[in-house]
């Protein structure tokens, strides 16, 4: 359905009749897929309705049935009664707002972008999901919004949006919206940094190459909808390079494909960009870190100059970001946590390849700070109070306290 022809949404929440517009929902309510709307993933216990507002202690998820499409999502939070601090997570664990404080007695009204998206690609072609995938928030029929925090809540309003500029992304696990803590990556939280003209769509998932992105027709669908002045960031290699056989490798099938890639989002009229993969963290005894990628980068980096394309050099970056933090330090950004650390976790996660929040976010400022040295128009979306980023100089984790979501997977995602 084109979302031009789809309503906004408003839910308003609170005991006493308003003359806001849209759905008043007095007492809390579960979501319903008959319905359409309420409070998702067993969290309506969470919740309290008060006379103006809802509000929760406990995490609370909010879904409402939408049709494919792009949204501005517009909330008012705060209460009179008591101060808030908000931290709002949209579908898979997109980051939108990070502990935003409200003073008591003060209402705030925040607009945000969301992607919500199906495997259709026309009557006859879908996207090819693999079976973990067909369970997450990204993949099903709602727009569903995470309240994490102090939370109070006067209303939602939902509105289709076909004006925004699209940022697609091509990747592997280092780059998809990981559905469940404790894993995380940095197309996740690039959407916290972005202003209200653009909006994240991302393709990637775990696992994929350059083959298989375009094989199970991801490429095919992004192609479907990208338009002039969008954006497609393409960073794989992790998994390229596991690839054997003849005619693979970085300089024959991974090059090729690239270009394909390229020459596919130019077509459209939109703006292609490559991102060498991340760097594994496996360290030397000298303190430097192991090259595990070959020739990949290189390839990469020589397609985009061949080509005329810009390219993010990430693997050069977080190199230097790793190096930084020191083989000890650094592994507070990967998913390592001892035995117990998650109710069922016996043994202990020792992950040297996908981040948690706090190094996914780290990864995130590596690409913005990418977007503003290669003086891209994109640079001009990035929000003004976005710091600039000095890998050699990294953030601690002792200043990070964003809230984890409480759904958690101990499994690996697919791809090392």
């Amino acid at each position: 359905m084109n979302p031009k022809t789809v309503n906004a949404l408003w839910f308003s929440f609170g005991t006493s009749e308003k003359t806001a517009q849209g759905k008043l929902i007095s007492s809390p309510i579960a979501f319903d897929s008959e319905t359409g709307f309420g409070f998702d993933f067993n969290t309506v216990s969470n919740v309290k309705i008060n006379s103006k507002t809802f509000t929760s202690q406990k995490p609370v998820y909010f879904s409402a049935v939408v049709p494919e499409g792009n949204y501005q999502v517009e909330i008012t939070m705060g209460s009179l009664e008591k101060k808030s601090n908000i931290t709002l997570k949209t579908e898979s664990r997109r980051l939108l707002l990070d502990q935003f404080s409200i003073k008591k007695g003060k209402l705030i009204t925040r607009t945000f972008n969301v992607n919500v998206r199906n495997i259709k690609i026309d009557d006859s072609t879908s996207i090819s999901l693999k079976d973990r995938e067909k369970e997450t928030l990204d993949w099903d029929t709602k727009l569903t919004l995470e309240f994490l925090g102090d939370v109070s809540v006067q209303n939602i309003k939902i509105i289709p949006e076909t004006n925004l500029t699209v940022l697609y992304l091509a990747g592997d696990s280092t780059v998809t919206d990981q559905d469940v803590e404790p894993w995380a990556s940095w197309g996740q939280f690039i959407t916290n940094y972005f202003d209200t003209s653009i909006v994240v769509a991302n393709y990637a998932y775990s696992g994929a190459s350059l083959s298989s992105f375009k094989n199970s027709n991801r490429l095919k669908k992004i192609l479907s909808l990208i338009k002039k002045g969008d954006y497609l960031f393409v960073e794989f290699g992790h998994n390229d390079e596991k690839i054997k056989g003849a005619g693979n490798g970085p300089w024959e099938s991974y090059s090729n494909l690239l270009k394909e890639f390229i020459n596919a989002a130019k077509d459209k009229g939109a703006i292609p960009v490559l991102v060498t993969p991340t760097q594994r963290r496996f360290f030397n005894e000298n303190g430097t870190l192991k090259e595990t990628h070959g020739d990949f980068p290189a390839a990469m980096r020589t397609v985009a100059q061949k080509n005329d394309t810009a390219l993010i050099d990430l693997t050069k970056t977080t190199k230097t970001l790793y190096e930084s933090w020191g083989d000890s330090v650094s592994r507070n950004a990967f998913v390592q946590y001892p035995a117990h650390t998650f109710p069922g976790q016996e043994k202990a996660l020792d992950d040297n390849t996908h981040f948690n929040s706090f190094g996914a976010n780290e990864i995130a400022l590596c690409i913005l700070q990418g977007i503003r040295e290669l003086n891209l128009p994109l640079k001009k979306q990035i929000l003004k109070e976005t710091p600039a980023y000095n890998p050699k100089k990294p953030n601690s984790i002792t200043a990070w306290k964003l809230p984890m979501s409480e759904r958690f997977e101990i499994a690996k995602p697919e791809g090392n």
